[in-house]
């Protein structure tokens, strides 16, 4: 069973700042094909690229160029959204989400780009294309105990991409 928490703890921190990904879910305000008025959820996973945590309230992270700007696009329809951080380490099981609203600022004006530009995403060739920031509403943390153990062995760069998922029905 969760725990909820009107802001971000210290151990929740000390998860988020150590984690290698993390994951974004936003939902299409436009399609809303279910009864909640919701459209499709978008789940994203983000390596490589780290949370900054402003303030308790507060994370921000530098969108790169990838897999599509939809969170963006939900973002400012007015979706809320949610970002999961798991620990994989062998010793430490917990699942951390930031529930919240975000907003995206093109990385020349945003006012938290130089700090984030100090830890960049690693291994990615592109420049950020923005920054997403979040109003965290709350938070949960919950066991984690259906979280694998993992290592991590390294970031993917533009030359390890995977196209064999990417083809087209009938191609």
């Amino acid at each position: 069973m969760g725990d909820y928490f009107p802001c971000i703890t210290d151990a929740q921190a000390d998860l988020i700042r150590n984690a290698k990904v993390f994951f974004v879910a936003t939902a299409d305000p436009e399609m809303s094909e279910g009864p909640d008025g919701q459209g499709p959820i978008n789940l994203s996973p983000k390596g490589g690229v780290p949370i900054h945590i402003l303030d308790s309230n507060r994370v921000a992270y530098l969108d790169y160029k990838g897999s599509g700007n939809e969170t963006v696009r939900h973002s400012q329809s007015g979706s809320p959204i949610t970002l999961m951080v798991c620990s994989f380490d062998a010793d430490d099981a917990a699942i951390v989400r930031l529930y919240g609203r975000a907003g995206s600022t093109p990385v020349d004006d945003s006012p938290v780009a130089a700090r984030l530009l100090e830890c960049p995403a690693e291994g990615l060739h592109s420049k950020p294309r923005q920054v997403v920031e979040i109003v965290v509403e709350k938070t949960s943390t919950s066991c984690g105990y259906g979280v694998p153990v993992m290592d991590y062995v390294l970031d993917r760069d533009a030359e390890r991409r995977g196209r064999r998922y990417k083809e087209a029905p009938g191609d």
